[in-house]
């Protein structure tokens, strides 16, 4: 019988990984823990708590490390680190000077966390920044990006957090939602502007540039990874052509690992931002880490006008309708970034979401207080849910 010591078993954890990212699917981090789980641990008792982690600034991420420590990545750039599963947060931590690039993901296969920080409001110079101790320490990673097929390289402020990919012959790869601002954020470029993402099989060293998504006027995306493998891509939009409704969310799909994007469409029950201006408002959106399901949570606020009454919705089908919505905060709710625990950690079952109101709020819950919330009509609440 085979006598493994911890380091061993880690070792042997992460040999595994880097073989299933090599092709087959990812059912374990580097960590050892599964990346998916069951949903038992999101239901139970409705729960949420909600609190004051950073005053002033804005620009949120957050991101679960494969140990279990959340992060929450804010303006400047910097982070807080919560070794509690949101309990509590530690002191700020910088990663960089520079301009909050968004899109921080965590590389299932090794651990590393990647932040994107720009010199500048873009379009500016920008650089990778790598932590190999679940956030503790930040040191910039030199990387390599290659533009897209117009010829841009991205910029990346202020898109959703990345994700790994774990399905398929893509596993392992790392993507992250970007924009090209057509050379400068202003008004009279919206109608060339267009949200992409970048992609690395390498774990970070060499990016590619992705089709531009097949919408203009773009700018601000979430992504995520489903089940079968196809990426679901939902983007924020400041401008739409005549006839076109502004006022929704504008959704796509991959089946090539976020090369290319198809079947481009408005989701007419994703409200983006205020009502009352074709402007769009950065949302969130993770898939709950829960096997053989795709369940999506969507943040973003339900307004008439102004950034408030922030909210979220819950999808059982990756996307196709979203039965459910949920009031979080009716005061101040600007741009939002969402996540979720990870299994095997002390963050199971915990929903997380960083938002911009007076600073950063982050609210902790679960999915047991998300259906207790208000039906949209969009489609029904599975009885597998329930």
């Amino acid at each position: 019988m085979m006598n493994l010591t911890h380091s061993s078993v880690v070792a042997v954890t992460i040999a595994l990984a880097v073989i299933t990212a090599q092709g087959k699917d990812i059912t374990h981090t580097a960590a050892g823990h599964p990346t998916d789980g069951s949903l038992k641990p999101f239901l139970g008792e409705p729960a949420i708590d909600i609190k004051q982690v950073h005053k002033g600034g804005r620009f949120p991420n957050i991101v679960v490390a494969l140990d279990g420590t959340v992060l929450n990545v804010w303006n400047g750039v910097k982070v807080r680190r919560s070794e509690d599963a949101g309990a509590t947060w530690g002191e700020d931590i910088l990663i960089a000077k520079g301009f909050m690039g968004g899109g921080v993901t965590v590389n299932e296969t090794n651990g590393d966390i990647l932040a994107f920080v720009e010199e500048r409001h873009p379009v500016a110079p920008w650089a990778v920044h790598r932590s190999q101790d679940n956030g503790k320490t930040w040191a910039k990673m030199e990387v390599e990006v290659n533009p897209d097929k117009n010829g841009n390289i991205p910029s990346m402020h202020m898109n959703e957090h990345g994700i790994t990919l774990r399905h398929g012959k893509h596993a392992g790869r790392l993507i992250r939602p970007t924009r090209n601002y057509a050379g400068k954020n202003d008004r009279s470029l919206w109608p060339k502007h267009y949200t992409n993402a970048m992609y690395s099989d390498d774990n970070g060293k060499t990016w590619q540039t992705s089709d531009p998504f097949p919408a203009f006027g773009t700018g601000e995306a979430t992504l995520a990874e489903l089940s079968d493998g196809r990426i679901y891509y939902n983007s924020r939009r400041h401008w739409a052509p005549e006839g076109v409704n502004p006022l929704r969310r504008w959704t796509a799909w991959s089946d090539d690992g976020g090369h290319t994007w198809k079947d481009v469409s408005i989701c007419e029950i994703l409200p983006d931002g205020g009502q009352n201006r074709s402007y769009g408002l950065m949302a969130g959106l993770v898939r709950l880490p829960v096997s053989g399901r795709d369940i999506l949570i969507f943040s973003n606020i339900v307004s008439p006008g102004g950034r408030h009454h922030g909210t979220v919705w819950a999808s059982f089908d990756g996307g196709k309708t979203w039965p459910i919505q949920r009031l979080v905060d009716e005061g101040a709710f600007a741009y939002s970034s969402i996540t979720a625990g990870r299994p095997g950690t002390q963050t199971e079952g915990w929903i997380y979401l960083n938002y911009e109101s007076g600073g950063s709020k982050v609210a902790r819950f679960n999915l047991a207080w998300v259906l207790a919330g208000k039906k949209t009509g969009n489609g029904k609440v599975p009885e597998w849910v329930k």
